[in-house]
Protein backbone atom coordinates (compact mmCIF):
# COMPACT_ATOMS: atom_id res chain seq x y z
CA UNK A 1 0.00 0.00 0.00
CA UNK A 2 2.88 2.29 0.86
CA UNK A 3 4.23 1.63 -2.50
CA UNK A 4 1.26 2.34 -4.36
CA UNK A 5 1.00 5.72 -2.56
CA UNK A 6 4.57 6.70 -3.11
CA UNK A 7 4.10 6.13 -6.64
CA UNK A 8 0.65 7.97 -6.98
CA UNK A 9 2.64 11.21 -4.90
CA UNK A 10 5.18 11.07 -7.47
CA UNK A 11 3.09 10.79 -10.39
CA UNK A 12 1.05 14.18 -9.10
CA UNK A 13 3.80 15.95 -8.78
CA UNK A 14 5.27 15.34 -12.39
CA UNK A 15 2.07 15.80 -13.87
CA UNK A 16 1.48 18.85 -11.98
CA UNK A 17 4.94 20.47 -13.16
CA UNK A 18 4.12 19.36 -17.11
CA UNK A 19 0.14 20.69 -17.07
CA UNK A 20 1.26 24.10 -15.38
CA UNK A 21 4.32 24.82 -17.81
CA UNK A 22 2.42 23.77 -20.70
CA UNK A 23 -0.28 25.82 -20.01
CA UNK A 24 1.65 28.69 -18.34
CA UNK A 25 3.84 28.81 -21.73
CA UNK A 26 0.27 29.00 -24.11
CA UNK A 27 -1.25 31.65 -21.87
CA UNK A 28 1.98 33.59 -22.26
CA UNK A 29 2.11 33.49 -26.02
CA UNK A 30 -1.79 34.01 -26.44
CA UNK A 31 -2.13 37.54 -28.04
CA UNK A 32 -3.13 40.42 -25.87
CA UNK A 33 -1.57 42.57 -23.27
CA UNK A 34 -2.35 41.77 -19.58
CA UNK A 35 -1.48 45.30 -18.76
CA UNK A 36 -3.95 46.96 -20.65
CA UNK A 37 -6.69 44.98 -18.84
CA UNK A 38 -5.04 45.88 -15.69
CA UNK A 39 -4.87 49.68 -16.14
CA UNK A 40 -8.51 49.54 -17.92
CA UNK A 41 -7.58 51.44 -20.59
CA UNK A 42 -6.94 50.97 -24.27
CA UNK A 43 -3.35 51.72 -26.28
CA UNK A 44 -4.13 55.22 -27.50
CA UNK A 45 -5.21 56.04 -23.84
CA UNK A 46 -2.00 55.31 -21.81
CA UNK A 47 2.16 56.30 -22.58
CA UNK A 48 4.23 53.75 -23.33
CA UNK A 49 6.00 54.54 -20.14
CA UNK A 50 3.19 53.62 -17.98
CA UNK A 51 2.78 50.58 -19.90
CA UNK A 52 6.63 49.29 -19.85
CA UNK A 53 6.44 50.06 -15.69
CA UNK A 54 3.76 48.73 -15.06
CA UNK A 55 4.97 45.31 -17.26
CA UNK A 56 8.48 45.58 -15.63
CA UNK A 57 6.26 45.75 -11.44
CA UNK A 58 3.95 42.30 -13.23
CA UNK A 59 7.33 40.58 -14.06
CA UNK A 60 6.55 40.03 -17.90
CA UNK A 61 9.64 41.46 -19.10
CA UNK A 62 11.53 38.71 -17.71
CA UNK A 63 12.41 35.53 -18.78
CA UNK A 64 9.10 33.03 -19.35
CA UNK A 65 10.88 30.34 -17.06
CA UNK A 66 11.94 32.71 -14.33
CA UNK A 67 8.48 33.99 -14.34
CA UNK A 68 6.79 30.16 -14.08
CA UNK A 69 9.37 29.92 -11.34
CA UNK A 70 7.66 32.96 -9.35
CA UNK A 71 4.30 31.27 -10.31
CA UNK A 72 5.31 28.00 -8.98
CA UNK A 73 6.66 29.39 -5.76
CA UNK A 74 3.39 31.12 -5.14
CA UNK A 75 1.90 28.12 -5.33
CA UNK A 76 3.51 26.00 -3.44
CA UNK A 77 2.53 28.30 -0.39
CA UNK A 78 -1.35 28.15 -2.17
CA UNK A 79 -1.15 31.82 -3.29
CA UNK A 80 -2.72 31.83 -7.13
CA UNK A 81 -2.80 35.56 -7.34
CA UNK A 82 -4.87 38.17 -8.03
CA UNK A 83 -6.86 38.78 -10.95
CA UNK A 84 -5.86 41.52 -13.60
CA UNK A 85 -9.17 42.49 -14.28
CA UNK A 86 -11.51 42.19 -10.34
CA UNK A 87 -8.21 42.50 -8.04
CA UNK A 88 -9.94 39.32 -6.13
CA UNK A 89 -7.62 36.78 -4.77
CA UNK A 90 -7.85 33.86 -7.83
CA UNK A 91 -8.25 31.13 -5.59
CA UNK A 92 -11.62 32.87 -3.79
CA UNK A 93 -13.49 33.21 -7.32
CA UNK A 94 -12.58 29.64 -8.36
CA UNK A 95 -14.20 28.73 -4.89
CA UNK A 96 -16.78 30.92 -5.38
CA UNK A 97 -17.58 29.20 -8.53
CA UNK A 98 -16.85 25.77 -8.09
CA UNK A 99 -19.86 25.04 -6.24
CA UNK A 100 -22.54 25.96 -9.44
CA UNK A 101 -19.93 23.82 -11.52
CA UNK A 102 -20.03 20.80 -9.31
CA UNK A 103 -24.14 21.43 -9.25
CA UNK A 104 -24.06 21.19 -13.12
CA UNK A 105 -21.43 18.62 -13.55
CA UNK A 106 -23.37 16.45 -10.90
CA UNK A 107 -26.56 17.06 -12.39
CA UNK A 108 -25.56 16.17 -16.08
CA UNK A 109 -24.30 12.72 -14.42
CA UNK A 110 -27.39 12.09 -13.29
CA UNK A 111 -29.31 12.13 -15.97
CA UNK A 112 -26.71 10.76 -18.22
CA UNK A 113 -27.19 7.63 -15.51
CA UNK A 114 -30.63 7.65 -16.02
CA UNK A 115 -30.51 7.81 -19.62
CA UNK A 116 -27.66 5.67 -20.50
CA UNK A 117 -27.94 2.20 -18.07
CA UNK A 118 -31.87 1.57 -18.71
CA UNK A 119 -31.05 1.85 -22.16
CA UNK A 120 -28.23 0.11 -22.03
CA UNK A 121 -29.35 -2.35 -20.22
CA UNK A 122 -32.53 -3.26 -22.15
CA UNK A 123 -30.71 -3.20 -25.51
CA UNK A 124 -28.26 -5.62 -24.62
CA UNK A 125 -31.50 -8.00 -22.73
CA UNK A 126 -33.61 -7.31 -25.66
CA UNK A 127 -31.02 -7.42 -28.41
CA UNK A 128 -32.29 -6.58 -32.15
CA UNK A 129 -35.39 -6.14 -30.73
CA UNK A 130 -37.61 -2.47 -30.98
CA UNK A 131 -35.78 -1.19 -27.79
CA UNK A 132 -32.42 -2.11 -29.42
CA UNK A 133 -33.40 -0.34 -32.63
CA UNK A 134 -34.36 2.62 -30.43
CA UNK A 135 -31.63 2.84 -28.39
CA UNK A 136 -29.75 2.61 -31.20
CA UNK A 137 -31.33 5.94 -33.16
CA UNK A 138 -31.09 7.76 -30.33
CA UNK A 139 -27.53 7.18 -29.46
CA UNK A 140 -26.35 7.84 -32.62
CA UNK A 141 -28.75 11.30 -32.74
CA UNK A 142 -27.24 12.02 -29.03
CA UNK A 143 -23.84 11.49 -31.03
CA UNK A 144 -24.41 13.91 -34.76
CA UNK A 145 -26.14 16.67 -32.26
CA UNK A 146 -23.60 19.17 -30.76
CA UNK A 147 -24.68 19.75 -27.19
CA UNK A 148 -24.76 23.76 -27.49
CA UNK A 149 -27.17 23.15 -31.05
CA UNK A 150 -29.40 20.88 -28.33
CA UNK A 151 -29.14 23.88 -25.69
CA UNK A 152 -30.71 26.26 -28.24
CA UNK A 153 -33.30 23.79 -28.97
CA UNK A 154 -34.22 23.78 -25.30
CA UNK A 155 -34.33 27.37 -24.91
CA UNK A 156 -36.51 27.85 -27.83
CA UNK A 157 -39.17 25.16 -26.95
CA UNK A 158 -39.11 25.34 -22.61
CA UNK A 159 -37.85 29.01 -22.19
CA UNK A 160 -39.46 31.37 -25.19
CA UNK A 161 -42.40 29.51 -26.58
CA UNK A 162 -43.58 27.17 -23.55
CA UNK A 163 -42.02 29.44 -20.94
CA UNK A 164 -41.90 26.80 -18.19
CA UNK A 165 -38.68 26.79 -17.58
CA UNK A 166 -35.75 29.50 -16.71
CA UNK A 167 -32.93 29.29 -19.59
CA UNK A 168 -30.23 31.96 -17.66
CA UNK A 169 -29.20 32.07 -14.16
CA UNK A 170 -28.69 29.65 -11.26
CA UNK A 171 -32.07 30.16 -9.36
CA UNK A 172 -32.61 27.28 -7.43
CA UNK A 173 -33.03 23.25 -8.76
CA UNK A 174 -35.20 24.54 -11.40
CA UNK A 175 -32.15 26.64 -13.50
CA UNK A 176 -30.76 23.59 -13.38
CA UNK A 177 -32.78 21.51 -15.41
CA UNK A 178 -32.02 22.52 -18.53
CA UNK A 179 -28.49 22.73 -18.66
CA UNK A 180 -27.97 19.14 -16.99
CA UNK A 181 -30.44 18.11 -19.61
CA UNK A 182 -28.37 19.45 -22.42
CA UNK A 183 -24.74 18.11 -20.83
CA UNK A 184 -26.36 14.56 -19.77
CA UNK A 185 -28.26 14.01 -22.92
CA UNK A 186 -25.26 14.76 -24.88
CA UNK A 187 -23.21 12.48 -23.41
CA UNK A 188 -25.00 9.46 -22.33
CA UNK A 189 -25.16 8.16 -26.53
CA UNK A 190 -21.93 6.72 -25.80
CA UNK A 191 -22.09 4.89 -22.77
CA UNK A 192 -25.86 3.55 -23.79
CA UNK A 193 -23.60 1.66 -26.73
CA UNK A 194 -20.88 1.19 -24.59
CA UNK A 195 -22.97 -0.42 -21.90
CA UNK A 196 -24.85 -2.72 -24.53
CA UNK A 197 -21.73 -4.12 -25.93
CA UNK A 198 -19.55 -4.14 -22.31
CA UNK A 199 -22.83 -6.59 -20.94
CA UNK A 200 -23.55 -8.23 -24.23
CA UNK A 201 -19.71 -9.67 -23.66
CA UNK A 202 -20.30 -10.51 -19.96
CA UNK A 203 -23.73 -12.36 -20.40
CA UNK A 204 -21.63 -14.42 -23.16
CA UNK A 205 -18.92 -15.33 -20.27
CA UNK A 206 -18.50 -18.96 -18.49
CA UNK A 207 -19.22 -17.71 -15.17
CA UNK A 208 -22.55 -16.76 -16.64
CA UNK A 209 -23.26 -20.28 -17.96
CA UNK A 210 -22.11 -21.54 -14.88
CA UNK A 211 -24.94 -18.98 -12.99
CA UNK A 212 -27.53 -20.40 -14.84
CA UNK A 213 -26.60 -23.49 -14.10
CA UNK A 214 -26.42 -23.62 -10.15
CA UNK A 215 -30.20 -22.23 -10.97
CA UNK A 216 -29.39 -18.63 -9.66
CA UNK A 217 -32.43 -16.25 -10.63
CA UNK A 218 -31.58 -14.06 -14.05
CA UNK A 219 -32.46 -11.12 -12.12
CA UNK A 220 -29.37 -12.19 -9.59
CA UNK A 221 -27.22 -12.69 -12.67
CA UNK A 222 -27.76 -9.66 -14.48
CA UNK A 223 -27.51 -6.99 -11.48
CA UNK A 224 -24.80 -9.44 -9.28
CA UNK A 225 -22.80 -10.99 -11.80
CA UNK A 226 -22.90 -9.64 -15.59
CA UNK A 227 -23.83 -5.84 -14.78
CA UNK A 228 -20.63 -5.79 -12.26
CA UNK A 229 -18.25 -7.64 -14.74
CA UNK A 230 -19.42 -4.42 -17.56
CA UNK A 231 -18.85 -1.80 -15.56
CA UNK A 232 -14.83 -1.57 -15.70
CA UNK A 233 -14.80 -0.56 -19.47
CA UNK A 234 -17.65 1.93 -18.98
CA UNK A 235 -15.50 3.42 -16.03
CA UNK A 236 -12.08 3.42 -18.02
CA UNK A 237 -14.03 5.73 -20.78
CA UNK A 238 -15.70 7.94 -18.29
CA UNK A 239 -12.17 8.80 -17.14
CA UNK A 240 -10.83 9.64 -20.22
CA UNK A 241 -13.72 11.08 -21.50
CA UNK A 242 -13.67 13.34 -18.21
CA UNK A 243 -12.16 16.17 -19.86
CA UNK A 244 -14.62 16.10 -22.67
CA UNK A 245 -17.30 16.96 -19.62
CA UNK A 246 -15.20 19.64 -18.27
CA UNK A 247 -14.81 21.13 -22.12
CA UNK A 248 -18.69 20.57 -22.49
CA UNK A 249 -19.21 22.19 -18.71
CA UNK A 250 -18.05 25.01 -19.82
CA UNK A 251 -19.44 25.47 -23.24
CA UNK A 252 -23.16 24.71 -21.28
CA UNK A 253 -22.82 27.05 -18.56
CA UNK A 254 -21.79 29.64 -21.14
CA UNK A 255 -24.94 28.85 -23.27
CA UNK A 256 -27.52 29.10 -20.19
CA UNK A 257 -25.36 32.06 -18.72
CA UNK A 258 -24.54 29.41 -15.45
CA UNK A 259 -22.50 31.64 -12.97
CA UNK A 260 -19.71 28.60 -12.44
CA UNK A 261 -15.88 28.17 -12.71
CA UNK A 262 -16.69 27.96 -16.72
CA UNK A 263 -17.68 30.89 -17.63
CA UNK A 264 -15.82 32.55 -15.37
CA UNK A 265 -12.82 31.19 -17.38
CA UNK A 266 -14.56 32.42 -20.81
CA UNK A 267 -14.35 35.68 -19.17
CA UNK A 268 -10.75 35.71 -18.10
CA UNK A 269 -9.72 34.70 -21.73
CA UNK A 270 -10.91 37.45 -23.23
CA UNK A 271 -9.76 40.28 -20.45
CA UNK A 272 -6.20 38.53 -20.50
CA UNK A 273 -7.13 37.17 -16.82
CA UNK A 274 -3.83 34.95 -16.58
CA UNK A 275 -3.42 34.15 -12.85
CA UNK A 276 -7.75 33.32 -13.39
CA UNK A 277 -7.13 31.08 -16.19
CA UNK A 278 -3.91 29.71 -15.03
CA UNK A 279 -5.70 28.82 -11.74
CA UNK A 280 -8.65 27.27 -13.20
CA UNK A 281 -6.02 25.14 -15.65
CA UNK A 282 -4.23 23.58 -12.18
CA UNK A 283 -7.42 23.07 -10.53
CA UNK A 284 -9.04 20.66 -13.53
CA UNK A 285 -5.90 19.42 -13.97
CA UNK A 286 -6.00 18.03 -10.45
CA UNK A 287 -9.84 17.06 -10.52
CA UNK A 288 -8.94 14.95 -13.65
CA UNK A 289 -6.01 13.72 -12.34
CA UNK A 290 -7.43 12.57 -8.83
CA UNK A 291 -10.85 11.18 -11.00
CA UNK A 292 -8.23 8.52 -12.97
CA UNK A 293 -6.80 7.85 -9.91
CA UNK A 294 -10.41 6.67 -8.66
CA UNK A 295 -10.81 4.93 -11.25
CA UNK A 296 -7.69 2.85 -10.91
CA UNK A 297 -8.50 1.99 -7.30
CA UNK A 298 -12.17 1.03 -8.33
CA UNK A 299 -10.78 -1.28 -10.56
CA UNK A 300 -9.54 -3.72 -7.77
CA UNK A 301 -13.28 -4.00 -6.07
CA UNK A 302 -15.25 -4.37 -9.57
CA UNK A 303 -12.81 -6.53 -11.30
CA UNK A 304 -11.30 -9.57 -9.03
CA UNK A 305 -8.82 -10.55 -11.88
CA UNK A 306 -6.74 -7.50 -10.80
CA UNK A 307 -6.36 -8.26 -7.41
CA UNK A 308 -5.17 -11.76 -8.52
CA UNK A 309 -2.69 -10.24 -10.62
CA UNK A 310 -1.33 -7.50 -8.18
CA UNK A 311 -1.05 -10.43 -5.32
CA UNK A 312 1.09 -12.46 -7.73
CA UNK A 313 3.08 -10.13 -8.27
CA UNK A 314 3.52 -9.40 -5.26
CA UNK A 315 4.39 -13.00 -4.62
Amino acid sequence: MFRIVTRKFFEVVVFVLFITFVSFLFVRMAPGDPVLTILNVDELSVSQEQVEALREDMGFNKPILVQYGLWLMNFIQFDFGLSYATGQPVLDMILMGLPATIELSVGALVVMLLVSIPLGSLSALYRNSWIDQISRVLSILGAAIPSFWLGLIFIDLFGARLNILPTMGRDGLISLILPSLTLGLAISSVYVRLLRSSLLDSLSQEFIRAARARGLSETRIFFAHAFRHSLPPVITVFGVSLGSLIGGVVVIEVLFSYPGIGKMVVDAIRQRDYPLIQGYILIMAIVVFLVNTCVDISYRYLNPEMKLKEREMNE
